[in-house]
């Protein structure tokens, strides 16, 4: 075999000047030589090739696919019993990290995580409980997005489909619905930009509306967090990454050329309706008696849709102003005057004491936020928590918001501190915790951090809010707080009232006496 000095060619390509054109002649001596009728070189050629022709969506959802098969090993989907409910059609991303790991021979946990979010980025699993789609290596439920919202199906869905998303879930009267602040702006935002045809949106919306009360309930759950989380890719949170903008996209936009944008709800728009391959315009249709009759019906359902009046609107805002306007300090001078323009400081006397007054008692029935923010009416609350024997829900809040203001190398012993006081088995205050919660915190324990309660933290929050607060307004001790400076008035004038009673009755008493004196002699 010739070896020349200026021969550049690459390790493992055939040598066209060779007379044996059935043999792979190696460069590099050492090598085993190896026919390029053989089954190995087959299928190392099927191989390249095959991986030529997908691209990197098809590799994503084979493995997605894969990974929902059980009968070759996939990732148990199961049905979790909750607190009241049961969430449907979920996997934990410990099991997805670990069926990664397994199927795809990767060592290191990290490297599997990070493949995890890159999937879980492009919108092919979502946790059910967060917008921001990464995978976590812990008890986080997930859920396979439906092959409809796949990547493949080139989605490049306008402002109208998520204006019509968005405006279908302010019609849902559910907590889970109800729509973040960013989305509320961005409601604000397209009503405003589509304000001619936002009829017509809000028509599709109802459609769908309609459409989806039709379906099973734990159906319309499911197929509702599989919508959210496609629009959580295409039109995600402030502050995370769009990944619709990647290669991933534009890949398969350049294999399919005549592909165009769809909608996702099939709304037909100028925009959409253009293709790339030429076609000759269409003659205008004349209107006709049907197209009447359908605009006066669609005119008649206007008249009598529900529209959420400007003066509902008002009349929330000026009463949320009225509550609070006792308390702005640049509306209502402060009584007695305001220490920071003056030399009095009684203002601060008074707040430092324990002895709290009526105007601040009085904010504390606002709201639940409102007591936990003033230390007076954390103490208050506590001693009612105290005679109810449930203390150690508000002690177990205020540990854990301690805990988020704790040194780095303080966090993991404090962890272990709060878990043995009020969640390990026999706990001296045990607290009250759903299934899941306590599944998630006891994952979390492991690898403890500043949040490692926060799910617990937040059920124990609602738990407070819900039950032991209402008792507390309706109780004796909020209700003594809130009349302590009527409540000598009002005995003032009860004892004042006594005494008038008890002389005029002395008096008619005496006179009695006098009167049967002066018979009887």
């Amino acid at each position: 075999m010739a070896q020349g000095s200026g021969d550049q060619r690459p390790v493992g390509i055939a040598d066209p000047e060779e007379s044996s054109p059935n043999m792979i002649v190696y460069r590099k001596a050492g090598v085993l030589c190896l026919p390029s009728s053989h089954p190995v070189m087959d299928a190392l050629a099927e191989h390249f090739a095959d991986a030529r022709r997908k691209g990197p969506g098809d590799q994503i959802e084979d493995i997605i696919t894969k990974m929902q098969d059980d009968k070759t090993g996939g990732v148990p989907i199961r049905t979790v019993k909750s607190f009241l409910s049961k969430i449907p059609s979920v996997v934990t991303g410990t099991d997805i990290v670990q069926w990664l790991m397994k199927n795809l021979s990767i060592e290191d946990p990290v490297e599997a995580i990070h493949l995890g979010s890159l999937v879980a980025a492009q919108g092919y699993v979502f946790p059910i409980s967060d917008h921001v789609l990464t995978m976590k290596d812990d008890g986080t439920f997930y859920r396979f997005q439906a092959p409809y919202f796949w990547p493949s199906n080139c989605w490049e869905p306008e402002n109208t489909d998520y204006a019509i998303y968005l405006c279908k879930r302010t019609m849902q009267n559910k907590a889970r619905l109800e729509l973040a602040d960013y989305e509320a702006e961005n409601l604000a935002r397209l009503q405003r930009a589509f304000a001619r045809k936002w009829e017509f949106i809000f028509m599709q919306a109802e459609a769908q509306v309609k459409i989806d009360r039709k379906k099973d309930k734990t159906e319309r759950k499911i197929l509702d967090s599989q919508e959210r989380a496609f629009w959580d890719v295409h039109r995600p949170v402030p502050g995370c990454v769009n990944t619709t903008e990647m290669d991933i996209r534009k890949c398969r936009r350049l294999k399919n050329p005549q592909k165009v944008k769809k909608s996702v709800y099939g709304v037909t728009e100028e925009s959409q309706s253009q293709s790339p391959v030429h076609v000759p315009s269409q003659p205008i249709r004349k209107t006709t008696k049907e197209d009447i009759r359908k605009q006066i019906t669609f005119l008649n359902a206007q008249i009598d849709r529900h529209r959420l009046k400007m003066s509902k609107v008002a009349e929330s805002l000026i009463a949320y102003t009225e509550q609070y306007v006792e308390y702005d300090p640049l509306v209502t001078p402060a009584e007695p005057s305001n220490p920071w323009i003056s030399d009095d400081i009684a203002l601060w006397d008074i707040e430092m004491s324990k002895e709290p007054s009526q105007h601040r008692v009085k904010r504390w029935g606002f709201s639940f936020d409102e007591i936990l923010k003033d230390q007076v009416g954390r103490d208050q609350f506590l001693r009612f928590l105290e005679s109810e024997f449930s203390s150690e829900n508000l002690r177990f809040w205020l540990a854990v918001q301690d805990l988020k203001k704790q040194p780095l190398q303080d966090v993991a012993k404090r962890v272990e501190e709060i878990w043995q006081e009020f969640l390990a088995p026999g706990a001296p205050s045990a607290i009250n915790l759903d299934s899941h919660s306590y599944e998630i915190t006891s994952q979390n324990v492991k690898d403890g951090g500043r949040y490692t309660f926060e799910d617990a933290q937040e059920h124990i929050y609602k738990l407070m809010k819900s039950d032991s607060y209402a008792r507390f307004l309706r109780s004796n001790a909020y209700q003594d707080l809130l009349l302590a400076r009527k409540k000598p008035e009002s005995e003032q004038g009860r004892r004042t009232s006594l005494e008038k009673f008890t002389r005029s009755v002395g008096k008619s008493l005496a006179g009695k006496r006098l009167t049967g004196l002066m018979q009887s002699s």
